[in-house]
């Protein structure tokens, strides 16, 4: 990896005694499920809490979700049955501890929100309506307004949050680096140096932090996750020393909806669930010879059977018949909105889809308390490796996630803060010379940096094409990484430079197929790479740690 890329630990340089200093016992970095249940955990246990919105709780993962949470909830499933789905789909990288702690601490959370007011769709009779999903062998997927899950998962959390005492919400806040009284890895997390547009630079000290940001969806140029998931928290993490887990597995979403020159708009894996047929140019089902699961099968299946039929085919897209499911405009009204603005109506016309980034697998490295590595730094939900989706995320398993480890990093964080002494400032100097090397347009290093990925650490990956990746990021981050910026359009595209040579350099290192990790030399998985790969800052190659591995190492 580029030294710059090593070298850099803040990106920016600042004297920590000349910005505003802002104290708390918890800092919250994220205000999607995970943080936001983080916040209302620790500040329910008399913590101080400041949680942080990069820009609103409407540009979340969380309100972005549509299909829903998957929760044990009736006598016709069993939590044995979920954690088989769970496990099946991850392909032997799932550690066996964390799918049963979310598993099992998943039904409490959800019924938690149905009595912090969630509106989860119900029957006739009052019942909770219950809808199945890729990879699932029982229907234990709760949903809201049919499609909307996420954003009434992010209002009822939010509202919930809102009345608790203690907590300070700042939207529009980008943290750009976590603060540590060293540039050595191990070196404690003290809280993060911010800008808001209004207040400029500041800096938050806490007793616990809580990294809680989301995902790097941004980093592909076709993804399904809105604007601001540009790997943030990833970035922050690595530079302070943290270990970062299985970066090779991004799962990309098998359905949205593909139309040139509009956004990339999810159609749910909900409505795979409620029938709907993927069919080729001639309007065959092509699912069926891939898998027993046909349309319901694991995601990183679904997305690769797509991929290959496009290039047998030819063409752009397949399509999404949804004309025989009755009552689809009541089930799926977002959906059907959004195909209305383009006239496409699902009750007489094929939708036309093609897969995207959806999810980042590989995060960085906890254990099942949310601990990282570094001390002072807990992590929650998207950003983190807790073993639970392994090398393939199981549908709706990652709202469920973040509730149960937001609940679990806000209660270790609230006991933390409240015993540890009081937190003072640190005197900190980052200082970064200007660079005297050549410049690159930074809106043209990300536009191909989007496409490079997209191109070469995609659905399906080759040695050659990871290491053209390779080469050709390094050589973006030499003109990029050693510049300073002043904005966030320029702190963002640094942090995807950086997160996107992990991930290519993990699919480089990871000589298999396995999961939503696809090389085009190797039919399946290795049991040699059944292991998770741990990179961090200053070591060229990765450690090794078993599946199941109890201890951060």
């Amino acid at each position: 990896m580029q030294r710059v890329v090593e070298d850099r630990r803040y990106l920016i340089p600042f004297r920590s005694s000349l910005l505003p200093q802002i104290f708390t016992d918890v800092l919250v970095i994220g205000a999607g499920v995970a943080g936001v249940r983080a916040a209302i955990e620790a500040g329910s246990l008399g913590a101080d809490v400041i949680i942080l919105a990069k820009e609103s709780i409407r540009q979340t993962n969380t309100a972005w979700a549509q299909g829903g949470i998957a929760g044990v909830l009736r006598e016709d499933d069993t939590f044995e049955s979920h954690m088989r789905d769970t496990l099946v789909a991850g392909a032997g990288l799932c550690d066996e501890g964390v799918v049963k702690l979310v598993v099992e601490q998943g039904a409490a959370r959800v019924n938690e929100l149905v009595e912090w007011g969630m509106q989860f769709d119900r029957d006739g009779s009052g019942r909770f309506m219950v809808g199945r999903e890729g990879g699932h062998n029982a229907h234990r997927i709760y949903h809201a307004f049919g499609d909307a899950t996420g954003r009434e998962l992010q209002r009822c959390v939010f509202e919930k949050m809102e009345h608790v005492p203690g907590v300070r919400y700042f939207d529009q806040c980008f943290a750009l680096d976590l603060i540590t009284p060293s540039t050595e890895p191990g070196s404690p997390v003290l809280g993060a140096i911010t800008y808001h547009e209004r207040y400029g630079l500041q800096m938050i000290w806490a007793r616990s932090t809580i990294l809680a940001s989301g995902g790097a969806g941004q980093l592909y140029r076709e993804t399904t996750n809105p604007k601001p998931a540009t790997a943030d928290g990833l970035a922050m993490a690595y530079r302070a020393g943290a270990t970062v887990a299985d970066m090779a597995f991004v799962q990309f979403h098998p359905t949205t909806l593909y139309l040139p020159g509009a956004g990339r708009s999810l159609i749910s894996e909900a409505v795979r669930g409620e029938g709907a047929y993927l069919l080729d140019e001639g309007h065959g089902r092509f699912m069926l010879s891939e898998h027993e699961m046909a349309e319901l099968a694991p995601r990183d299946i679904v997305a690769r059977a797509i991929v290959r039929q496009i290039a047998r085919q030819g063409g752009r897209h397949v399509w999404l018949d949804c004309r025989h499911i009755r009552g689809f405009e009541d089930r799926f009204p977002g959906i059907t909105a959004e195909l209305k603005r383009f006239e496409i109506n699902p009750a007489k016309d094929l939708i036309p889809v093609h897969p995207a980034a959806h999810y980042m697998i590989g995060g960085v490295r906890c254990d099942l308390e949310g601990r990282t590595d570094v001390p002072g730094l807990l992590v929650a939900g998207e950003v983190s490796a807790t073993g639970l989706h392994g090398a393939n995320r199981l549908a709706s398993n990652s709202l469920l996630e973040g509730l149960v480890f937001g609940q679990i990093t806000g209660a270790l964080a609230a006991r933390t803060a409240l015993t540890n002494g009081k937190q003072g400032p640190v005197p900190i100097i980052s200082d970064i010379r200007p660079s005297d090397q050549g410049e690159i347009d930074l809106a043209d290093v990300r536009s191909s940096l989007r496409s490079a990925m997209w191109r070469n650490v995609g659905i399906e990956r080759a040695g050659g094409k990871l290491s053209d990746a390779v080469e050709m990021l390094d050589f973006w981050a030499r003109y990029t990484l050693d510049k300073i910026f002043d904005e966030p359009f320029g702190w963002e595209t640094q942090n995807m430079l950086l997160v996107g040579a992990l991930v290519a350099r993990s699919a480089s290192w990871r000589l298999e197929s396995r999961g939503a990790h696809t090389r085009a030399e190797f039919d399946g998985p290795v049991e040699r790479f059944r292991v998770h790969d741990l990179w961090r800052r200053g070591s060229a190659d990765p450690r090794e740690a078993p599946v199941e591995a109890e201890i951060l190492v």
